[in-house]
């Protein structure tokens, strides 16, 4: 509860990552004020309400925290039992190697760091470039959401054509390098804020001027087989979507990882584009029902009659070519809001200028 936090006093978790503030320095980062051993909250010696304050925020996430680079660059860590999690950093080693990495379709989130666990210790970090929620700041265009449809189904494939399973596509394992639509990076945790808290974020920056990369994290169920290993089968129930057909049943059998796969990404963008979350009162985007029958398909209670991820992407792709360029540039409106006539003029003028431009309704990288 909200009224019984005291600003001034670490948690237990908070604790974990104070103690390690010199082995980051040391290594390159620089974690937050709160966490500086020397830490004197700034509210005490200024005027300042705590609520205004970036080193009264507390932590989010146990394993996780943001930090600042040397070359200023604001990064995320998170923190691994290399003893529980050696799969994970076993197969974001494989994910990183410059095959993979190399290639414009890998939207794995790329990992600039494995730090490894100080002496005597079993716990590693992995260093990531901060990255923000799909939706942050909200698309503009229906052209920039079927760019992100189109970078995801991609993403997913390329993992599947290297006989490699995500294992958990959901919405906080799908998130967007969106920070450079801001003239100052955004607070990770207090997204309206800028980072150093100087002052609220600027308006964003369209993703149609300025494209942005997807990608796909937390590999800590992931998998890769052999192509002689088929038929791929793996015993349920893993990763945080509850509503698998397959893990439903009482004394679920093994099942195809790679179907579950196109079950949960389906499931996802069923939730945040079309039907919204079941118990969760959230205003989901109009125009959409474009991609119902696809999305359909790939949450087909049976899984041999769902779509391989090829035949999405290929779907997709017939899908976007029937597009016009007037539904491309047609705003993404939330169900419970209407555009006025100064809306929808400032829109089109919008649209009508970088019509003239020449560019693209579907973001390039």
């Amino acid at each position: 509860m909200m009224e019984d936090y005291d600003p001034t006093k670490l948690s237990s978790e908070e604790i974990f990552w104070r103690d390690h503030y010199k082995f980051f320095k040391d290594h390159g980062y620089t974690l937050r004020k709160r966490y500086d051993p020397d830490w004197i909250p700034s509210w005490i010696t200024t005027s300042k309400d705590w609520l205004d304050c970036e080193d009264a925020l507390p932590l989010r996430h146990y394993q996780i925290l943001d930090a600042t680079r040397t070359d200023g660059s604001l990064v995320v860590l998170k923190r691994l039992d290399i003893e529980i999690h050696e799969n994970e950093i076993a197969m974001i080693k494989h994910l990183s190697s410059q095959t993979f990495s190399s290639n414009p379709r890998n939207h794995c989130v790329p990992i600039l760091e494995v730090i490894n666990p100080p002496e005597g210790s079993h716990t590693a970090f992995l260093v990531m470039p901060c990255l923000f929620d799909v939706d942050f700041p909200s698309f503009e265009t229906m052209g920039e959401a079927v760019g992100f449809f189109k970078q995801v189904f991609e993403g997913l494939l390329y993992m599947h054509e290297n006989h490699i399973v995500h294992g958990d596509c959901k919405s906080d394992n799908i998130m967007a390098d969106t920070a450079c639509l801001f003239d100052s990076p955004p607070h990770p945790w207090k997204r309206r804020m800028k980072r150093d808290f100087s002052g609220r974020v600027s308006n964003p920056t369209s993703r149609t001027l300025k494209p942005v990369k997807y990608f796909l994290l937390d590999f800590g169920l992931s998998q890769a087989y052999r192509s002689e290993d088929a038929p791929f089968l793996r015993k349920p129930p893993w990763g945080g979507d509850r509503t698998v057909p397959e893990h439903l049943a009482p004394d679920a059998s093994p099942c195809d990882p790679f179907a579950v796969d196109v079950y949960c990404l389906g499931n996802y963008l069923r939730q945040s584009f079309l039907d919204g979350w079941d118990g969760v009162h959230r205003s989901t985007p109009q125009g959409f029902e474009f991609m119902r029958e696809l999305i359909t398909d790939m949450v087909h209670k049976d899984p041999i009659k769902r779509p391989t991820m090829s035949d999405v992407a290929a779907r997709f792709d017939v899908i976007v070519g029937r597009l016009g360029n007037r539904k491309l540039r047609s705003p993404v409106i939330p169900s419970d809001h209407r555009y006025g006539l100064f809306e929808t003029a400032a829109h089109w003028s919008k649209q009508l200028v970088r019509m003239a431009r020449r560019i693209p309704a579907i973001p390039r990288i």
